[in-house]
């Protein structure tokens, strides 16, 4: 299940309609809605906390497992980045489908590959060539 059936899934079970759900949480309608047709994923935690508490769940829940270190991606790095981390994370959890690892073994192969990659990232920063560099870098 993925964010926006989870979204719905606790929304529809609170007897809420987008718009109380919106109220509640101090966001628009036209959030929720987005989010729940798939068209819009959360970009901060902030966000996704004031709807989890409006719902009486928890971030994990709605975001699921690796949800959370998409979102955490798109903070701290943008659009990008939160796109090379799903990326990340679906050929990842590919592997592991059909396998025997638990919940654990699988959050911490999440964390250790978002970790490599901000380290790349950063390590990339400092080597490339000064061609590259943005003039904040210099």
């Amino acid at each position: 299940m993925v964010f926006k059936e989870r979204l719905k899934e606790k929304r529809t079970e609170a007897n809420l309609t987008q718009v109380e759900l919106a109220e509640k949480a101090g966001v628009t309608a036209r959030t929720i809605q987005n989010y729940e047709l798939g068209s819009r994923k959360p970009s901060n935690m902030v966000t996704i906390q004031k709807i989890a508490d409006a719902l009486n769940t928890t971030t994990e829940y709605l975001l699921g497992s690796s949800g959370t270190y998409v979102v955490e991606a798109h903070e701290k790095g943008g659009a990008k980045a939160a796109k090379d981390i799903e990326e990340l994370v679906s050929e990842v959890t590919g592997m592991f489908t059909g396998g025997e690892l638990s919940e654990d073994a699988i959050e911490g192969a999440y964390k250790t590959l978002t970790d490599a990659y901000w380290i790349a990232k950063e390590n990339n920063k400092k080597y490339a060539p000064k061609t590259r560099r943005k003039k904040s870098d210099q």
